[in-house]
C-alpha cells in the first residue's frame, strides 16, 4: 500500500520509493528509503498532507509525494 493509504497511528516500514527524476531523488535525500521505519502521525482533516515521523524529525508530506511511498506494517498489526 502506499503512504497515503496507511492507517494514523501505526508504524510502517518502507519498502518502495517510486516516481521520477527529482521526485524521486529528493524523497530518498529526506531519509524516505527503503527498510526505514515511518510512524504515521494523521492526516490532514480534508486531505492533502500526511503527517509523518522518521529518523528523528516530522515531516508534512503532500498526498502526491505520499502517494510514491510504499510500506508494510512494522508493528505486528
Amino acid at each position: 500500500m502506499t503512504l497515503m493509504h496507511a492507517e494514523s497511528d501505526r508504524i510502517y516500514r518502507i519498502v518502495s520509493v517510486s516516481g521520477d527524476g527529482d521526485r524521486h531523488r529528493r524523497l530518498l535525500d529526506m531519509g524516505f528509503t527503503p527498510g526505514s521505519e515511518i510512524y504515521v502521525a494523521g492526516y490532514a482533516p480534508f486531505g492533502g498532507t500526511v503527517l509523518v515521523s522518521l529518523r528523528g524529525f516530522s515531516v508534512a508530506l503532500r498526498e502526491n509525494a505520499a502517494d510514491l511511498i510504499n510500506v508494510e506494517c512494522a508493528d505486528g498489526l
